[in-house]
């Protein structure tokens, strides 16, 4: 597509947008009574209008129906985590038995590294992204000391090249074969919250089955921003959190995906709880724990139901908006702000996230080379609601359900002015 600087052309995108009506969808936050440029989706996306009937549709079957409601809500609670199979597999490329909706995020990682980091002999080590998230990096540590191991030999960080800051394929790859023989496991985050940077992650994970290594995912950065086939291409494991790009609430429930090799694999070890077990037994109260085949034998307690309620608001939308529209969008809308940026050429600030559509998604990272802190509480006194990422780093992430070409066209304005 080729773009043009003057504002009635996003006013023109804005209008024949296949998802423009999608925006109408969300509460936009205002300040000073204006509507917000609102470009931080990839920290908290914004609540679905829907939300708040969902919650109350719960509130009030508990309300009249006390216990029953396990049984004869509207949407029974003892059957409220199925409810986002089908959606959840859709949007991560599974099968609808290797996923399943449960707890936070950071709890699903320790739960799939007790039983997919299993150190023996010489292959003890962990690989990982250099500047990961630090959440996963405790997750890392934490389990390698409880397998008696020392992380300083045990994690193994692959680095940029001199000069550059994001990754290179072909670097991964040569480190996992340089490393073939120690490596336990695989620990990467799709997304690079930092850098924005989209990994290749096919060509990784073939790698690493080529070599017989466990391969897992962090996808909080991904779900609903990225396309994902997790199982063609043959992940080990992956989990999430819902309140980024799928806009679930602070804190919202998290999931795993769990490959169809492992689920029958009840050898694995793994801490259990009676919401795994499998349900055809679960209420005869059985002593000794039997997990469910698939991603739900790793399931410890039942649904939070209420936070699962806004879950499910916003995985309708997504189902009805379907991720080759939104990813189709945010291509367009994270270019074009990448363009109107680039046509004011400043010594004051570099984007690092890749030029390259297949190696990013829906955020550009705004490394600020001098008086960045400044730039963004202007930005922000604006009227723009952004990330500010220490130590100089500005993160703006156009989503497509609700950011307009205005919003980043304004955007573009307030940053190079």
């Amino acid at each position: 597509m080729q773009f043009e600087t003057a504002l009635a052309f996003a006013q023109k995108l804005d209008r024949t947008d296949p998802l423009k009506s999608y925006r109408k969808l969300f509460h936009i936050p205002k300040i000073n009574g204006q509507e917000a440029i609102y470009l931080c989706g990839n920290s908290l996306g914004l609540q679905p209008k829907s939300a708040e009937k969902h919650i109350k549709t719960e509130l009030y079957d508990w309300k009249n129906l006390g216990v029953e409601g396990h049984l004869h809500a509207k949407n029974p609670w003892l059957y409220y985590h199925h409810f986002f199979s089908e959606s959840i597999s859709n949007l991560v490329g599974a099968k609808k038995s290797e996923v399943v909706v449960m707890n936070q995020l950071s709890v699903n990682l320790n739960l799939m590294l007790i039983s997919f980091y299993r150190p023996k002999g010489k292959k003890i080590k962990v690989l990982m992204q250099a500047n990961e998230f630090p959440s996963d990096y405790y997750a890392v540590e934490q389990q390698i000391k409880l397998h008696g191991l020392n992380p300083k030999k045990c994690l193994v960080e692959v680095m940029p090249r001199k000069g550059e800051i994001t990754l290179r394929t072909e670097d991964v790859i040569d480190k996992i074969k340089e490393l073939k023989d120690e490596l336990a496991l695989v620990m990467f985050s799709a997304i690079n919250y930092y850098t924005g940077q989209l990994y290749e992650i096919e060509k990784i994970s073939k790698a690493c089955c080529e070599h017989r290594i466990v391969f897992g995912l962090d996808l909080a950065h991904a779900i609903g921003n990225v396309p994902l086939q997790l199982h063609k291409w043959n992940v080990d494991f992956a989990t999430w959190c819902s309140y980024k790009y799928l806009n679930s609430g602070p804190g919202g429930v998290s999931g795993v995906f769990v490959h169809e090799y492992h689920a029958k694999n009840f050898d694995l070890p793994r801490l259990a709880g009676w919401w795994g077990n499998d349900e055809k037994t679960r209420f005869k109260m059985p002593k000794h724990f039997v997990p469910q085949p698939g991603a739900a034998g790793w399931q410890l307690s039942n649904a939070p139901v209420l936070s699962m309620a806004t879950h499910k608001a916003s995985l309708e939308i997504f189902d009805k908006a379907g991720m080759r529209a939104i990813r189709q969008k945010s291509e367009i809308l994270t270019g074009y702000l990448r363009w109107l940026i680039e046509q004011n050429p400043t010594s004051d600030f570099r984007i690092i996230t890749p030029l390259n559509v297949h190696e990013r998604g829906a955020q550009l990272s705004i490394q600020t080379l001098n008086n960045g802190k400044k730039i963004f509480d202007k930005l922000t006194k604006a009227g723009v609601i952004a990330d500010w990422r220490e130590p100089d780093v500005i993160r703006v992430a156009p989503a497509p359900l609700y950011n307009t070409y205005t919003d980043v066209w304004r955007f573009a304005q307030l940053l190079c002015t």
